[in-house]
């Protein structure tokens, strides 16, 4: 069987998903721009580049068990429903009531059946789904790394956070102890906001 590299699968996935789908009515004309554009509530659908950043660090594979920290409209569930399949699942967390029914009905109605919506508005994660295979968040926790995501995150599994204006990598081993941590500089992101959490140092 011939093995298709994550690059292709990434190139499959964004061609795949329509970002003007996720995208504010008045702003789906500049959906091919690289940049971030606004989804209301002082959020943003994130820069093309970034994602792909971030999913590539991520390394999603078939059939996974994903948690994805602020949903926002929804275009990050859709790309990580495509490159983990039918046999996977999307958990989307989102403390926004009205995006979490933004995202949520974007993606039912492109037919992303693999994703579920959570709305969490003082908790960060879903530790009653834990644990996951990968967690990717999309909004910049501050000076540190929030403990409660990698208490969620199985052994052998992934995390990728943005923390202040650079994007952290985070992998366990196989009995769930942290064996890599590499951080990528110069990103921005909409800070990441919750009320009950502990954190570890970057």
């Amino acid at each position: 069987m011939v093995s298709i590299t994550l690059s292709t699968r990434l190139d499959l996935a964004f061609s795949q998903v329509e970002r003007s789908e996720f995208m504010r009515e008045t702003d789906r004309h500049w959906a091919d721009v690289d940049a971030p554009f606004p989804i209301g509530f002082a959020q943003t659908i994130s820069q093309p580049t970034t994602v792909r950043h971030m999913l590539t660090w991520l390394d999603p594979q078939p059939g996974e068990k994903i948690l994805d920290v602020g949903s926002g409209s929804g275009w990050t569930a859709a790309l990580l429903s495509e490159l983990i399949g039918d046999s996977g699942h999307i958990f989307s967390t989102e403390r926004i009531a009205e995006l979490k029914c933004f995202g949520e009905q974007n993606c039912t109605r492109l037919g992303y059946t693999n994703v579920t919506f959570h709305l969490t508005k003082s908790t960060l994660g879903l530790a009653e789904h834990a644990p996951f295979d990968r967690i990717l968040v999309s909004a910049a926790a501050k000076d540190k790394i929030p403990r409660v995501l990698i208490e969620q995150l199985a052994p052998d599994g992934k995390l990728v956070v943005p923390v202040d204006n650079c994007i952290i990598e985070i992998k366990k081993n196989s009995v769930g102890n942290i064996d890599y941590c590499h951080e990528h500089q110069g990103y921005v992101f909409v800070p990441l906001l919750f009320t009950k959490s502990a954190a570890i140092e970057s």
